[in-house]
C-alpha cells in the first residue's frame, strides 16, 4: 500500500536528522571535557543551527498536516481509545511474540495505532514546544535575562532541557525497535523511503476464516 506521501518522508528523515544530530552535539556541550575533540563553539553553532532547522521543519509539517487535514492521524478519538490502548498494549507485551495478527488495520487514512497516536500527540504538544522554549531561552539568556530568571534561570533551565532530550533519545530507541517488528525487520525503514509499505489485510483473513 502506498502509505507516505513524498512531504512525509523528506518531512520524517529531516526531523530524524536534525534531532539525532541535536542529541549529539548537545551531549557534546553537556560534557564539552569528555569531547575535547571538538570545538566547544563551532558545536554550538551547529546545535544552534540544526535547532533553528528543526523549528521550522516542524512549523512546516504543522500547516502542512492543517492544510491537507492529515492532522487528524495524530488525534485520538475519545469513544474507545482506552479499550483500544489497552488493546494494542497487550499486543506490544505478549501478542507480537506470538506472531498474534495486529489488533488495528493500519490503512493510509488511519496509520497510527492509539499508542502511537498518544506518543506523537505528547510529543508534539509537550516535549517539542518544550525543548524548544528551554533551548531557546539558554541561547537568549543575556538578551532576556529577566524572562530566563523568571523561570529558574540556567541552573533549572538546563537540566530541564537535558531531561526532555533524554526523552527524546529513549523515544528514538523505542521507535527503531518496533520498526524491526514488521513482516521483515527493514521493511518499515523502506517503506519509509519509498513510500510504499506492506500491511496485514485484515479483510481477507476474516473472509478466508
Amino acid at each position: 500500500v502506498y502509505m507516505y506521501g513524498v512531504y512525509e518522508r523528506l518531512w520524517h528523515w529531516l526531523q530524524t536528522f536534525t534531532i539525532v544530530g541535536l542529541l549529539f552535539t548537545g551531549l557534546i556541550i553537556h560534557k564539552p571535557a569528555t569531547f575535547g575533540i571538538f570545538s566547544f563553539n563551532y558545536v554550538v553553532y551547529v546545535h544552534n543551527t540544526l535547532a533553528a532547522i528543526l523549528v521550522i521543519n516542524a512549523a512546516l509539517a504543522l500547516f502542512y498536516h492543517l492544510a491537507s487535514g492529515e492532522i487528524r492521524q495524530f488525534v485520538p478519538r475519545p469513544r474507545g481509545f482506552f479499550d483500544q490502548a489497552i488493546t494494542q498494549a497487550k499486543y506490544y507485551m505478549s501478542g507480537i511474540f506470538r506472531r498474534e495478527d495486529h489488533p488495528f488495520e493500519k490503512t493510509p487514512e488511519k496509520k497510527l495505532n492509539p499508542l502511537q497516536q498518544l506518543t506523537y500527540f505528547a510529543i508534539l504538544n509537550i516535549l517539542l514546544p518544550l525543548q524548544i522554549i528551554t533551548g531557546a531561552l539558554m541561547w537568549g539568556v543575556q538578551t532576556w535575562p529577566d524572562v530566563a530568571q523568571a523561570l529558574g534561570g540556567l541552573p533549572l533551565l538546563a537540566p530541564f532541557h537535558s531531561l526532555v532530550a533524554w526523552l527524546f533519545g529513549a523515544f528514538i530507541v523505542m521507535h527503531v525497535y518496533l520498526t524491526t517488528t514488521g513482516p521483515t525487520p527493514l521493511g518499515a525503514i523502506r517503506a519509509m523511503m519509498d513510500g510504499w509499505d506492506e500491511v496485514e489485510d485484515h479483510k481477507m483473513k476474516e473472509e478466508g476464516a
